[in-house]
């Protein structure tokens, strides 16, 4: 059965995740960075949200072109992270269209 749409789907959704992983990133940085934030958390935290939607981005990428279901459905799960209702959606529309990918 031919579902086109769900690999599309699936790669928007993962980039918009991953930009919004970016962005949290981003503010966390911004965060930690003040001077008076000797011993925090938040750069540590921010690495993470920079890798997961780093991560997310090039899964969506990969499931927009439909190259590498792995690397698609690993994005999808980093998805997960910056913004959940999304990166759940993108995991079940990842591994229904698992035989579209090449």
């Amino acid at each position: 059965m031919q579902t086109a749409w769900m690999p599309k789907v699936s790669g928007i959704l993962d980039i918009v995740s991953g930009c919004i992983g970016l962005v949290i990133a981003f503010a966390f940085f911004q965060i930690g960075s003040v001077p008076w934030e000797t011993h925090s958390i938040y750069p540590a935290v921010a690495g993470l949200f920079a890798i997961v939607g780093i991560l997310a981005i090039l899964g969506g990428i990969c499931a927009l072109g439909r190259q590498s279901w792995g690397l698609a459905l690993a994005g999808s799960i980093a998805t997960f992270l910056p913004f959940w209702p999304l990166g759940l959606t993108a995991i079940v529309l990842t591994a229904i269209a698992k035989n579209e990918f090449l």
